[in-house]
C-alpha cells in the first residue's frame, strides 16, 4: 500500500515522540500545514516546508518524501547493491586481510576509455545502464592502479568514484556518494592533482547539500574556492572551470539557509570566472556562463524566500540550447517548471515536464523537486486533467489525489 507524505510525517513524528505543535515549532512552520498534510487534506507543501520538517524530525528528505531508490532495470551483474559494495570496498579496510581472488587489471587504456564512457552515460542519464557497469569499472580501476600506479591511473581513478558518488546521490542514497567522495580525494591525492581534488569538494558539497548539511555544504566549497583561486591574468581554463564550479556548489546551500545576497553574489563570482574560462569541459564536467546562469533559477526557488517571479526572469537569460549536458537540460527546466506553476501557469508547466519525461524517462523518476510539483498541481486542479494524472502515475505520485 501506497502511504502519503502525511502518514509518514505522523509516523515519524509519534516516533519522535513530538506533538504536532511541538514539531511546527521545531520546523518552524505552521501547526495548521502539519495538520492538514496528516489528516489528508493536503497531498504536499513546497519544497522549502518539506525540507524543513525533514530536518526536524532528523530524517533525509528523501525518506520523507518517498524517493524512489531504485533504477528502472534489473541487471544480472550489477546494480545499485552491487555499486554499494564496490564503493565500500571491504579489501580496502586497513587491517582486512586481502584475498587471493584478485583480477587481473584490463589495459590501462581500455579502462581510460570506460572512464569517459561512463562519464557521458551518467550525464546522459542513462542510470540503469550506468549502474550495471559502473561496480566492475570500480573493481578494475583498483586493479589497474595496483599494477599501474601512476598519476594518470590515479587521476581517473578519482574521476570514476566522482561518478559513483553522483549517481548513488541521484539513486537516493548520500551516504554511500559520501563513501565514494572519500576515495575520490584519496585518489586525487594520489595522482597529485589540486583540481580534481577541487571538484572532489564540489561533489562533496552537493553530497552534504541532499543530506540536509547546508552550512557545511557552503563552507567546504567556499573555503576550497579560495585555495584554488587562479590569478585573473595567469589561470587556464580548467583552473576556472573548478574554481566556478566550487562557487556554484556554494551557492545552493547559501540560497537553502535564506541568504541569497550570499547566494548571488557567489554565482557573480562563478560568471565571471566562466566568462574568463569559456565553455569548459574537464574533470567529469562542463562549465561556461550558461551553465552558471541556469543554477540562479535554482536559487531563486530556494529557501524560504520562495522568488518564482525572479526565477522566471534568470529563466529569461538561459539559452537552453547551449546546455551541453542533458541530465543538466532536464533539471533545470524542472526548476522552470516550478516557477511556472508557482506563478500561475499551470499549463506550461505540465507542458514543460511533459517534455522533461519526453527526454530523460528514468531521470525524472528520481526526482524529488519534479514529483512534489506535480503533487501540487494535483492538488490544485480543477477539473480532472488526464496528461496531468498520467504523468503522477509515472512519477510514483498517487493520481488519485
Amino acid at each position: 500500500m501506497t502511504t502519503s507524505i502525511g502518514d509518514r510525517i505522523r509516523s515519524l513524528r509519534e516516533f519522535r515522540d513530538l506533538t504536532q505543535e511541538g514539531l511546527a515549532s521545531r520546523a518552524g512552520v505552521s501547526v495548521d500545514t502539519i495538520r492538514k498534510l496528516e489528516q489528508g487534506v493536503r497531498q504536499s507543501a513546497r519544497m522549502h516546508t518539506l525540507r524543513s520538517l525533514a530536518r526536524a524530525l532528523d530524517v533525509q528528505l528523501e525518506r520523507l518524501v518517498g524517493q524512489p531508490t531504485v533504477t528502472q532495470q534489473l541487471q544480472d551483474d550489477g546494480g545499485l547493491i552491487a555499486l554499494r559494495d564496490a564503493i565500500q570496498d571491504i579489501d580496502a579496510l586497513p587491517g582486512v586481510p586481502v584475498g587471493d581472488d584478485l583480477e587481473d587489471p584490463p589495459a590501462e587504456q581500455a579502462w581510460v576509455d570506460s572512464v569517459k564512457a561512463a562519464t557521458a552515460q551518467y550525464w546522459r542519464g542513462e542510470y540503469s545502464q550506468l549502474s550495471a557497469t559502473l561496480p566492475l569499472l570500480l573493481r578494475d580501476g583498483r586493479a589497474v592502479a595496483r599494477q599501474t600506479p601512476t598519476e594518470r591511473v590515479w587521476q581517473q581513478l578519482a574521476l570514476a568514484y566522482q561518478i559513483a558518488a553522483c549517481l548513488a546521490t541521484q539513486a537516493g542514497h548520500p551516504d554511500w556518494a559520501y563513501s565514494a567522495v572519500e576515495k575520490q580525494l584519496a585518489a586525487a591525492a594520489r595522482a597529485s592533482d589540486p583540481l580534481m581534488e577541487g571538484m572532489g569538494v564540489s561533489t562533496l558539497s552537493w553530497v552534504l547539500l541532499r543530506q540536509g548539511r547546508w552550512e557545511q555544504a557552503q563552507d567546504i566549497a567556499v573555503r576550497k574556492a579560495e585555495a584554488l583561486e587562479p590569478s585573473f591574468m595567469k589561470g587556464t581554463p580548467a583552473q576556472f572551470a573548478v574554481y566556478g564550479n566550487l562557487l556554484v556548489a556554494a551557492a545552493t546551500p547559501a540560497a537553502r539557509r535564506d541568504d541569497h545576497d550570499r547566494a548571488i553574489e557567489l554565482l557573480s563570482g562563478a560568471e565571471a570566472a566562466a566568462v574568463r574560462s569559456g565553455p569548459v569541459r574537464a574533470y567529469g564536467t562542463a562549465f561556461s556562463v550558461t551553465d552558471v546562469r541556469t543554477q540562479k533559477v535554482n536559487i531563486a526557488l530556494a529557501g524560504s524566500e520562495n522568488r518564482p517571479e525572479q526565477a522566471l526572469e534568470f529563466a529569461g537569460e538561459v539559452r537552453l540550447g547551449e546546455i551541453s549536458r542533458p541530465v543538466h537540460s532536464a533539471a533545470y527546466r524542472v526548476d522552470v517548471a516550478q516557477a511556472q506553476y508557482q506563478t500561475g501557469d499551470s499549463e506550461g508547466a505540465l507542458a514543460t515536464l511533459l517534455e522533461v519525461e519526453e527526454d530523460q524517462p528514468e531521470w525524472i523518476k528520481l526526482q524529488v523537486l519534479a514529483s512534489a510539483t506535480v503533487r501540487e498541481m494535483l492538488e490544485a486542479e480543477r477539473r480532472r486533467n488526464t496528461p496531468l494524472r498520467s504523468l503522477a502515475a509515472r512519477l510514483g505520485v498517487d493520481p488519485s489525489l
